[in-house]
C-alpha cells in the first residue's frame, strides 16, 4: 500500500510540473456528504458493521494542484479499544475534525481529477474520550460545472494516541464554491479637470516627462538623446554605443586592425601582429635569414637554423685542418700550414660570434702521457698563433688529447697517420 502511495505521489508531483503558469486555485468551496468509519483496520470488517454519519466539508486551493481540505463529522457507535483497555458498552456519538492537503494530478477545468491526500485528525467519544490520527489516502474528485464538484475518497488512519485504533475512513460529497455578495459601485465624484505643466518646455508634460527640467525628445520620454558609454557622442551617432571612444572614429575606440594590443595609432606595423617593443611590429630578421634577431646568434650574418642562426662554417674549417703539420716531434707549425692557419683567423673576424675549440691528436707511438703533453702543446700553439692574428682568447679553446681518440688503425702506418691530426670545431 505504501509502495503504490509513493509511487502515485512521484507521478503527481511529476504531471504537477507542467501547468504552474495560469492561476487556476479552486475557490473557497463548502460542501456536505456521507461517511464510512471501518474503526479497527486490523481486522476485516463489514459494511454494516462500520460507523455511518454525515459530515460537513471546506475546500480552498493552496496553488493550482494543491488544496486545504477540512472535514467535520458525527456519528454514534460502540468504541472498542483492539487492546480492551477502552470499551464502550453502548453507542455514544463520535466527532471528528481532519484537516489534510490534497495534490491533485491535474486542474480543476478537469472533470476527472485523481488526488492524493495527507494530514492529521482529531477525534471526541462520548464527549471526552479524546483520540488522534495522521492519515493518508487517495481520492477522485469529478466536476459538475461552475467550480461545483463531487467527491470520493478513502483515508487510513494512524493512531498517534493510546488506547485509539488505526482505522479506515471513506468519504462521499457534494461541495460548491461560496459566492460572494455582489459589489455595487459607487459612481465616483466629478474629477477637476488637471492643468498639465511642461516644466522644461519641451512639448512633453512633466506628467509623461522622466527628465522634467532638461529638454528631451519624445521618442526618449522627454529626456535628451542618451550617451551611454558617457564619451560625449550620443547614441544616435555614435557607433560603438556601449563602449567609450573618440569622434574621429564616430564615437569607437581607435582600432587595433592586427588585433596585438597597440592601437592603429601607435602601431608602426597596424596590419602585422606584433610586440609593445618594437612599437607593434614584429620581432625583425636583420639578416632575412629566417630566424628573427632575438633567436639568432649572428643577427647580422645569414645563416642557418641548424648553428642558431650563424654560418655554416664547420665543412670548410674541417677541409682546412687537414693541411695543419708540424716539425716531426715538435710542437713547432710547419710553414707548409700558413696559408690554411691565416684562412682560419679570416673566417673567425668575419664572424665574430663563433668559438673555436683547437683539437691535437696524436698516434698510440711512445709513452702515452708524452704523447698527450705533445698533443696539448701542439694545440696551445695554434691558439696561439691566432691570438697573434688578432682572434680574442676568450674565442678559443685548446684540448689535447695524445692517442685517446683514434680515427683509424693504430697497427698500420696509414692508420697512425690519419691519428696525428689537428681538429677545428666551431661553436656559438
Amino acid at each position: 500500500m505504501k509502495k503504490l502511495l509513493v509511487t502515485t505521489t512521484v507521478i503527481l508531483m511529476t504531471v504537477a510540473s507542467f501547468a504552474q503558469s495560469l492561476n487556476l486555485k479552486k475557490a473557497p468551496s463548502v460542501g456536505f456528504g456521507f461517511f464510512l468509519k471501518d474503526l479497527n483496520a486490523s481486522t476485516s470488517t463489514n459494511i454494516d458493521d462500520m460507523a455511518k454519519g454525515l459530515h460537513l466539508s471546506y475546500f480552498q486551493g493552496i496553488s493550482n494542484h494543491l488544496d486545504f481540505m477540512a472535514l467535520l463529522g458525527t456519528s454514534f457507535t460502540k468504541y472498542v479499544n483492539k487492546d480492551k483497555v477502552y470499551s464502550a458498552t453502548q453507542e455514544h456519538s463520535l466527532i471528528d475534525l481532519n484537516t489534510h492537503v490534497n495534490l491533485k494530478m491535474f486542474t480543476d477545468k478537469t472533470i476527472f481529477n485523481p488526488y492524493l491526500t495527507a494530514g492529521a485528525s482529531g477525534s471526541l467519544y462520548n464527549t471526552s474520550y479524546l483520540m488522534a490520527h495522521v492519515g493518508y489516502g487517495a481520492g477522485i474528485q469529478v466536476s459538475t460545472g461552475d467550480g461545483s464538484f463531487l467527491y470520493v475518497q478513502s483515508i487510513y488512519k494512524t493512531a498517534i494516541t493510546t488506547k485509539t485504533n488505526d482505522e479506515f475512513n471513506y468519504y462521499i460529497g457534494f461541495a460548491t464554491p461560496i459566492k460572494a455578495k455582489p459589489v455595487v459601485a459607487k459612481k465616483p465624484a466629478p474629477i477637476a479637470p488637471v492643468v498639465e505643466v511642461d516644466t522644461d518646455g519641451d512639448g512633453i508634460v512633466d506628467s509623461k516627462d522622466k527628465c522634467p527640467t532638461v529638454k528631451g525628445l519624445a521618442k526618449y520620454e522627454g529626456c535628451p538623446i542618451p550617451d551611454t558609454d558617457g564619451d560625449g557622442i550620443n547614441d544616435e551617432e555614435d557607433k560603438c554605443p556601449a563602449v567609450a571612444g573618440i569622434a574621429k572614429y564616430h564615437g569607437c575606440p581607435i582600432p587595433d586592425t592586427d588585433g596585438d594590443g597597440i592601437n592603429d595609432e601607435e602601431d608602426k606595423c597596424p596590419t602585422v601582429m606584433g610586440l609593445a617593443r618594437y612599437q607593434g611590429c614584429p620581432i625583425p630578421d636583420t639578416d632575412g635569414d629566417g630566424i628573427n634577431d632575438e633567436d639568432d646568434k649572428c643577427p647580422t650574418v645569414a645563416g642557418v637554423k641548424e648553428n642558431g642562426g650563424c654560418p655554416a662554417i664547420q665543412e670548410k674549417l674541417t677541409e682546412l685542418a687537414k693541411n695543419i703539420y708540424f716539425n716531426t716531434g715538435t710542437a713547432t707549425i710547419s710553414t707548409k700550414a700558413t696559408k690554411s692557419l691565416d684562412d682560419v683567423a679570416e673566417i673567425l673576424k668575419k664572424y665574430p660570434a663563433s668559438k673555436l675549440t683547437i683539437e691535437g691528436h696524436t698516434d698510440n707511438t711512445g709513452k702515452e702521457e708524452l704523447n698527450k703533453k705533445l698533443s696539448q702543446s701542439r694545440a696551445d700553439a695554434i691558439k696561439a698563433y691566432f691570438e697573434k692574428k688578432g682572434i680574442e682568447t676568450s674565442r678559443l679553446i685548446a684540448n689535447g688529447y695524445g692517442s685517446e681518440k683514434p680515427v683509424a688503425d693504430n697497427k698500420t702506418e696509414a692508420g697512425k697517420a690519419q691519428n696525428r691530426r689537428v681538429e677545428l670545431k666551431a661553436t656559438y
